[in-house]
């Protein structure tokens, strides 16, 4: 596994992500959040795991961790005929926007999150959106849930494969499960 930006030049100047080794580490910092969020972008349809599509993860792991989840681009669609409501919809870019925004109070106006998650955006809009995030609002912790390593973000798992990915996706949604909480 490499901690190495998948995409070339992509430098993270002198702050790096953390490399998340162990799933146990992603779902402490979310039992931690007070306000986690969940951004799935449309690669989440394209990716394919062990038979399934990384949709199909993303509903379990957000139905077990009660994490909400925002859809972006044409993902909305893609829940609904799954059975699986989100709690938002809207462009990454605008996403994005919002969570550096600090009087923006989230998706249910009960606070600004703490935690934001991200699985699936391609990769190139993925770094564009966790380095605003990084410069312009430090407080916010970002996580990208992806198989690819993002230097901007807070916390990422590092180059991986997708047996992996799947694996990593597994044990956090077993995690919540249960009354873990």
């Amino acid at each position: 596994m490499s901690c190495e930006p998948w995409q070339c030049a992509e430098i993270a100047a002198t702050k790096k992500a953390n490399p998340i080794m162990k799933p146990d580490v992603a779902v402490a910092m979310i039992k931690k959040a007070a306000r986690p969020i969940l951004i799935v972008g449309s690669n989440a349809t394209e990716r394919w795991m062990e038979g399934r599509q990384l949709i199909e993860y993303i509903i379990d792991f957000a139905k077990a961790s009660k994490v909400p989840v925002v859809a972006t681009a044409h993902m909305v669609g893609e829940f609904l005929k799954r059975g699986y409501e989100p709690a938002g919809f809207m462009s990454a870019m605008d996403i994005g926007n919002r969570l550096v925004d600090p009087s923006w109070q989230g998706l249910d106006g009960k606070g600004h999150p703490d935690l934001a998650l991200f699985v699936g955006l391609p990769y190139y809009m993925e770094a564009l959106i966790l380095s605003g995030l990084k410069h312009f609002a430090p407080d916010l912790k970002t996580i990208t849930l992806d198989n690819l390593y993002h230097p901007h973000a807070s916390w990422s798992y590092p180059n991986g494969t997708l047996e992996e990915w799947a694996s990593n996706l597994k044990v956090m949604t077993s995690k919540f499960e249960g009354g873990q909480q």
